[in-house]
Formats: C-alpha cells, structure tokens, sequence
C-alpha cells in the first residue's frame, strides 16, 4: 500500500513511543527526508524567524567588539581583526535581508548554513591573524576569549528545532575549525589542554542536539494532534487548506498541474437517521481508509467536513486524476449498514486545463461539479468538458 502524506500524519507505522512519538515520527528526529509538508511549513517559519533574530543580534554587537579589539591590540592586528568583523556584520546583515518574508524550507536551511558559516569562518581568520601577531598581557587574555567563540557557536543549535542529521551537519565545520585552529598553535601548544577543549565542545555540541531535537519532537506531537481529523486519520478542513494553498503555489511556480477532486458519500444523512452516528462515524472511518489505500505518495486525504473529502493531487493532470478516481471507485469504499456498496458523487478540476487562479476557486469548481454528479444520478465523476 502507498504511504500518503495522510498516513504519514496519522502516524500508522507503529504504536506510540515511550515519549508519544511513534515510530515514524521518532525517525523524523534522524533525519528531515521524509517530514510532511505540514511539518516543514511550521519548522520553516520558525527556523527563519530564528535565524533573523540571531542574524540582527550579531550585526549588533560583532562591530561593537571591535572597539575592545583597538584598546587592547597592537594596530596591526586590530585592523585586520575589524576588517573581518565588517564582513562578518555585513554577511549577517545580508541573511536579515535575503529572507524577509519566506516560508520555503529550503530557504530555511540555506540561512541555516550561512549563519553558522559567518562566525565559523570568523573564527579561522582570527585565528590566523592572532597566530600571525605575537600577543602578551591583557592583549593575550582578550585573544584567549576568541578560543570561547566555537562553544557560542555550537550552543546556539539549541534555539533552533532541528533533526540529529542537521544539527550535526551544522555542528561539523565548527568542530574541524577548532580543531584547525589547534594545529595553527603547533608546535608550542598546550595539547592536552586543546584536546580538554575539543572534547568539552563535542560535549556541548551533544546537548545542544538534544535540546534540539527535543523542541522538533514537541513541534511534531503538536502538528500531529492539530493537523488531522479525529474519527478518520485525514487532514482536517484548516490544515487541508494550508496544504492547498502550499500545493497551489508550487504547481504555478513550477508551471506543473494540480488536481483536486471533491467526494460527496451518496445517500449519507440515511445512515445517520436510521442507524445512529455511531454507525454512520464507521462508515466515514472505513471510506478513508478505503480511499487511503489507492492513493500514491504525495496525494493528500481532506475531510472537508461532514461526508464531504478532497483529495489533493500534486503533478497529476486531468487526465491521469480520472484514472485514479476510476481505479478508487472501482476498489470501492466500504459497505454501508444495509450492506449495500458505499458510493459517491465526485468532481474533478484541475489547475492548468481549467485556468483557474487561486485554490479556492479549484476548490468551488470541484464542488461545482460534484453538485452535477449528484444531479445526474450520483456515483459518478463529473469533470471538465
């Protein structure tokens, strides 16, 4: 069976975990290949939003040290260490500027990488120019502080949620920097005391994971629960339209076609009336799973609300969704109480045949025409002409 993005949200690869995490959201913690877009939506927002912050924070008070750095430096020095504190400032400047208004989690990650490339490559090229220029005194206790700047750099993994995979990718060139920088002191060198170090920040590094990880697990239990219908597993009407409206502009900006078809259960309000809604709730319960077991991965399950579902389907055009629909009729959606087959009147639009200009009018045209699938005798299609 395809595993859906609905699925996926219902979480039905396993029991829950010790930690309410089931199996494959406990896999979410490793890595960020297989997150529901829903997922990435929330994290993206709050990766950007956290990346401005730290970004505007170090514009701030990165120009600042280098007022310390001409008191106490010999000029030289002072000069080449404000110089790199211009283009790290100028560098953070840039992130605040570059991601102004996105959600893409790509772009969240490409922030990621360069607010933590700025201070790493600050650090080398201190680094360099304090080996460079022979300090002594106060001016040798206020290099040992640029020593600290690896440890802030991997203690800020914390603020973000983060998988084990990212954390340690973002953590990884910070750690080889020090050790760089280690190797730059050969040979007068207090080894054992740089390997005291090393392993004290690998140490910090770990628990920055943890902290990491531990906020992306929280984020996850809440997408979850707020995310999908209760009774049937699939996305709930608020989240269905987020994923619509994300749908909708990746198929426009990628120029590829969307299909939305809009399912009505036939003859549903009898079930209700003469068996009770405990009955009528099995009924919507076996259709979604019914209708779940014939969708591919990357189609999306909608309840819309009462008997009514969408299903989202990304990259298919009109064409290939009438295929589908017909294959999804054909296995059927479950048996209702009089043990007749479950039935239902459906509507199919599509993005690119039908020119439509935004997702809702998609979405009215599919109930448009699930209106006409009813009006023409129920259990039927009805699309485009």
């Amino acid at each position: 069976m395809a595993e859906t993005e609905s699925s996926k949200a219902r979480g039905n690869t396993g029991g829950p975990s010790a930690a309410g995490l089931n199996r494959q959201e406990l896999l979410w913690l490793i890595g960020p290949n297989e997150h529901i877009t829903l997922l990435n939506a929330r994290r993206a927002g709050m990766l950007l939003s956290r990346v401005r912050l730290v970004a505007a924070l170090f514009a701030l008070l990165t120009p600042l040290w280098a007022v310390l750095d001409y008191l106490v430096f010999v000029e030289p020095l002072a000069d080449a260490l404000a110089l790199g504190r211009a283009a790290a400032t100028a560098a953070f400047l840039a992130i605040l500027l570059l991601y102004r208004g996105t959600r893409q989690m790509s772009d969240a990650r490409r922030a990621l990488l360069l607010l933590f490339a700025v201070p790493t490559l600050f650090y080398l090229y201190s680094a360099v120019q304090i080996a460079l220029h022979p300090v002594d005194g106060l001016a040798q206790a206020l290099a040992a502080t640029h020593a600290f700047l690896p440890f802030i750099v991997v203690a800020g993994l914390s603020i973000f949620p983060l998988t084990v995979a990212e954390a340690a990718l973002l953590a990884l060139p910070i750690l080889l920097a020090k050790a760089g920088a280690g190797l730059l002191q050969w040979p007068p060198a207090d080894w054992p005391q740089v390997l005291v170090a090393f392993w004290l920040l690998l140490l910090v590094a770990a628990v920055a994971t943890l902290s990491s990880v531990s906020q992306l697990a929280f984020i996850i239990a809440l997408v979850r629960n707020t995310i999908r219908d209760p009774l049937t597993g699939a996305f709930s009407r608020q989240s269905g339209a987020e994923l619509l409206d994300l749908q909708f502009n990746l198929s426009e900006r990628g120029g590829t076609p969307l299909a939305v078809a809009f399912l009505d259960l036939d003859y549903f309000k009898r079930v209700n009336d003469e068996y009770g809604h405990e009955v009528g709730d099995m009924v919507l319960l076996n259709a979604a799973s019914q209708i779940s077991t014939q969708l591919r991965t990357g189609d999306i399950l909608v309840r819309w609300g009462g008997e009514e579902f969408i299903i989202i389907l990304p990259g298919t055009d009109a064409a290939q969704a009438r295929i589908g629909l017909d294959r999804l009729r054909e296995a059927g959606l479950g048996m209702r109480p009089e043990l007749a087959p479950v039935t239902a009147s459906i509507g199919l639009a599509e993005r690119t045949a039908d020119g439509v200009a935004d997702w809702q009018s998609l979405v009215a045209l599919a109930d448009s025409r699930m209106y006409r699938a009813k009006q023409a005798g129920r259990d039927r299609i009805v699309a485009g002409d």
